[in-house]
């Protein structure tokens, strides 16, 4: 991949209050896409309130591009029901991992580098923080769904250079 800038992992830690799809709960799952990529969690069963704990690892080749998820409950005898999407951009966490060389080293653990405050034009359920954790940048975010009655997904990107690629 000649125009590789390294790859971004998804931490997918777990969705609150999701809508209910079956009788009395849902079996979510989350699909990612990036560009023409697609990744998905596994199915938490019978939880409107999941623990996922997955990693999901994404090759970034556009930094402008927006991750966009879709939450869906598992169905078995009908097609799967949406229970909500919502997107959001990866710019302003690489631009804080540009400057990552410049803090290493020097800062203690925990330390807030950048906030993102929610807006219009993201899906940000509250403020959201990019932290020096443990000699990396990470980015934690709670992102409230689009176009259902109810919930939110909690996220962590970290970002992973690759040897070889462009880099940013």
């Amino acid at each position: 991949m000649e125009n590789l800038l390294g790859l971004l992992r998804i931490h997918v830690k777990r969705g609150v209050n999701l809508a209910i799809r079956d009788i009395a709960s849902s079996d979510p799952y989350i699909v990612f896409h990036f560009g023409n990529k697609k990744l998905k969690t596994h199915v938490v069963k019978q939880s409107v309130n999941p623990e996922w704990n997955d990693d999901l690892t994404l090759s970034v080749t556009d930094p402008n591009l927006p991750v966009k998820l879709t939450v869906y409950d598992k169905d078995l005898l009908s097609a799967d029901d949406k229970m909500g999407e919502a997107e959001f951009s990866i710019a302003p966490y690489l631009e804080a991992i540009k400057f990552r060389h410049k803090i290493q080293g020097g800062l203690p653990h925990g330390t807030i580098i950048m906030k993102i405050q929610p807006n219009r034009q993201n899906c940000l359920s509250e403020e959201s923080h990019i932290v020096w954790n443990q000699g990396k940048l990470v980015q934690n975010m709670f992102i409230r769904l689009q176009n259902v009655e109810t919930g939110e997904v909690e996220l962590q990107l970290e970002w992973i250079d690759v040897p070889g690629s462009r880099g940013i």
